[in-house]
């Protein structure tokens, strides 16, 4: 076991770990941040999915090592705010999990998205999402959540 200092949600976290052990594990297990689910354990459906320096990044396959230093975000931080709030209830307004079990990472995901400095096309929309995994077939209602979240005018 070997403890490893971890910035999440603006706060150092101590974890105590099996050396290379994947953040995902210490996120859930050790800090109780259940928003970020274990999916498949190969970054290919984005239920881990997790903000680290900003940047949409799979939980599952990322150490806690790697992720020393760095500053990761879970959405449990990013509920209440701005984008994240308007992400959750254009999604809310459409219905758009029915499991849930995905919408997590998608909403980190497309919080991501929507702070970068040029405003998302329908195109970076898709190539954001392409990661996720939304086993229900909820991702039109998804799709148009995020349209409308996000401010996405079809050229």
């Amino acid at each position: 076991m070997s403890v490893t200092r971890v910035r999440v949600n603006g706060r150092d976290q101590d974890v105590t770990t099996q050396p290379r052990a994947a953040l995902l594990w210490a996120l859930r297990d050790e800090l109780g941040l259940a928003a970020v689910k274990y999916g498949c354990g190969v970054e290919q459906c984005g239920a881990c999915r997790v903000l680290v320096d900003g940047v949409p990044t799979s939980s599952c396959t990322i150490t806690v090592d790697e992720a020393a230093g760095r500053d990761v975000t879970t959405l449990e931080a990013l509920v209440g705010e701005g984008r994240a709030a308007r992400v959750v209830d254009a999604m809310a307004a459409v219905d758009a999990g029915q499991c849930g079990y995905c919408l997590p990472g998608i909403v980190t995901t497309l919080v991501a998205l929507g702070e970068r400095s040029a405003p998302p096309t329908r195109d970076d929309l898709v190539r954001a999402l392409d990661a996720h995994l939304c086993r229900c077939g909820s991702q039109p209602r998804i799709l148009a959540a995020a349209v409308e979240a996000l401010g996405i005018v079809d050229e």
